[in-house]
């Protein structure tokens, strides 16, 4: 969606004020009152734009090259002709957003941005679903999870009660055999007991699925907490991904949950579509800032010269190449994308970023489904268990409440949007047999659609009606399907076992060139816009002290840890030294 749009106009006008408000630090000169350092962010996605933002807060003269959109990923998109009778066009998205509380960093970024009658700015566009739901399919009962906030203060941890609260949670919620409930429970007091090293080798190496002894337990178990935990939220399969990638994860999620160290309720999500809530905002506020942007430019190299970055040559909107100059660089692209502009002296300058291509990414691809009638399902997400194609989706409309869809969007007669992510592209599903990469995109929207009526309808009440189903949008990064070479521009990094490790630092051994992107190693290991986010404040804090600059680093808040179980992971480093396993790890 267009910066121009009446809500873009109205955040040009709260910039002015808005400073004072937000606690925004007055600019400071990159040098001291000297003329202004230069810096090229080359990708304006969450990294490049988190960059941009803390360095033109701190006096850079700052240009963010994008090939594509602003706001990467995490943007939404204007379906084309669907706008008619001076309504907006229909918002498309890549997927939906989720912005849990186990979140710091890209909060903190999302309070700074400035909002008409926001004080809390961007952030206070955040909106917490009150519930949650585990579709099944075949006619079993579906399993609806309230989720209130705030919660009460937790009584003071201990290992046993981290074990019963696990146990009494997937007991109750998942209606598990009480066995495997407490055999899950035991493996997850063994993570968050194991140390740092313990993570970084041991539990790096195994996968999830063996870590939780995912194939000598029921269906349901699999489903729910190996393939539903990888696939569904980390967009990896369970057999391959990182013990040390999903328990990091669920710890801070389990943490969110009892309200500990946590910015916000596990569950949150923006009041309108993202680049009216966020990301047209965003970029308002930093043009506010002297932030120039170049859209519809792509990076095809970096130059070196004298052991630094020389120049990026670019390709404009006319499809000429040119080069560009900065007196630093931040290379904020995905990963499968940035690492084709380091040619072999670059990589020959920094080790590290050959090491890059050994990170892989995956399809997580959504998909909106816009109704003529506002869907009943529940006030929250939705994840399909039992979905071949490991679905996730959320019904929008009733969390944008100061949207009509009909009057706003569309042709008038358009009520809700089901947002879907599908995370399973290999794999055959209901309708036709075939998986969704060897579907045409119609194919792919009929095959969602039944796995949604599968999930949903099975109960003796109907959800979603074929009557009420008024047109699709599947992101248009994905291109020739149902061809033998279907391609997505726009991949998920994911996890395997032993990537942590290939991961790179934001600094790089080339004095001017620096790294953001959810690829880079941060405090959370995951493939989020929290990893965009921290990974840019990392890349700015290390171009701060190449320069000598005496602007104030930006603050990188890792994930919470419980401090009671510290002296539990200072044990279990003992042990780990001494080649013994974690004291709960009975097997």
């Amino acid at each position: 969606m267009s910066g121009t749009t009446r809500r873009g106009f109205l955040g040009t006008a709260a910039v002015a004020g808005g400073g004072a408000v937000l606690g925004i630090p007055e600019r400071a000169s990159a040098e001291n009152g000297s003329t202004p350092q230069t810096v090229a962010v080359l990708g304006g996605g969450v990294a490049g734009l988190t960059a941009a933002h803390e360095l033109a807060e701190r006096g850079f003269r700052v240009t963010v090259y994008e090939r594509k959109a602003l706001g990467g990923k995490a943007r939404s998109m204007d379906v084309p002709d669907s706008g008619t009778g001076g309504r907006r066009p229909l918002p498309g998205e890549h997927g939906f957003r989720f912005i849990p509380g186990i979140y710091h960093n890209l909060p903190d970024t999302m309070r700074r941005i400035p909002f008409p009658g926001n004080p809390g700015g961007v952030h206070d566009n955040l909106v917490a679903p009150k519930e949650m739901l585990f579709a099944r399919s075949s006619g079993r009962e579906d399993i609806r999870i309230p989720l209130p906030w705030p919660d009460n203060p937790p009584a003071e941890l201990t290992p046993d009660e981290i074990r019963r609260a696990f146990t009494a949670v997937l007991d109750t919620a998942f209606h598990l055999p009480l066995h495997e409930a407490l055999y899950f429970a035991g493996r997850m007091l063994v993570f968050l007991t194991s140390c740092d090293q313990r993570r970084d080798t041991v539990w790096e190496r195994t996968p999830w699925w063996d870590f939780v002894r995912a194939g000598r337990m029921s269906y349901d178990y699999q489903r729910v907490l190996a393939v539903g935990i990888t696939r569904n939220i980390v967009a990896t399969k369970a057999e391959e991904a990182s013990t040390r990638t999903v328990g990091t994860l669920l710890e801070a999620f389990a943490f969110n949950l009892l309200g500990r160290g946590a910015d916000g309720p596990l569950d949150r999500i923006l009041n309108a579509p993202t680049n009216e809530a966020w990301i047209d905002p965003w970029v308002t506020y930093l043009k506010s800032l002297g932030v120039e942007f170049r859209v519809g430019w792509t990076v095809r190299d970096l130059t070196l010269g004298a052991g630094a970055i020389a120049g990026a040559v670019v390709e404009d909107p006319s499809g000429a190449r040119r080069t560009v100059t900065a007196d630093h660089y931040i290379s904020a692209m995905p990963v499968e994308h940035a690492r084709r502009t380091w040619n072999s002296a670059v990589r020959a300058a920094d080790p590290q970023l050959a090491e890059c291509d050994r990170l892989e990414t995956d399809w997580m691809t959504g998909i909106q489904f816009y109704l003529t009638e506002r869907t009943p399902i529940l006030h929250g997400h939705l994840d399909l268990i039992d979905s071949p194609w490991s679905l996730t989706a959320i019904a929008q409309a009733q969390h944008w409440p100061g949207r009509d869809f009909p009057a706003d969007y569309g042709d008038g007669t358009v009520a809700d949007c089901l947002s879907v992510d599908v995370s399973e592209w290999d794999r055959p599903g209901i309708l036709y047999g075939k998986t969704a990469k060897q579907c045409t995109r119609a194919e792919v929207a009929r095959e969602v659609w039944a796995q949604l009526k599968a999930a949903l309808n099975d109960s003796g009440r109907t959800v979603l009606k074929d009557s009420v189903l008024h047109s699709w949008f599947l992101d248009p990064a994905v291109d020739g399907l149902g061809t033998p070479h279907p391609v997505n521009d726009e991949q998920l990094l994911i996890h395997p076992v032993g990537t942590f490790h290939h991961r790179p630092r934001s600094a790089t051994k080339i004095p001017n060139l620096f790294l953001a992107g959810d690829y880079v190693a941060v405090p959370i290991d995951l493939a989020t816009m929290e990893g965009a986010n921290s990974s840019a404040r990392q890349a700015v804090n290390a171009l701060l002290d190449r320069c000598g600059s005496t602007a104030p680093r930006c603050t990188v808040t890792p994930l919470y840890r419980a401090p009671e179980l510290e002296p539990l992971r200072r044990h279990d480093r003992t042990r780990y030294l001494l080649g013994l396993p974690n004291a709960f790890d009975i097997g």
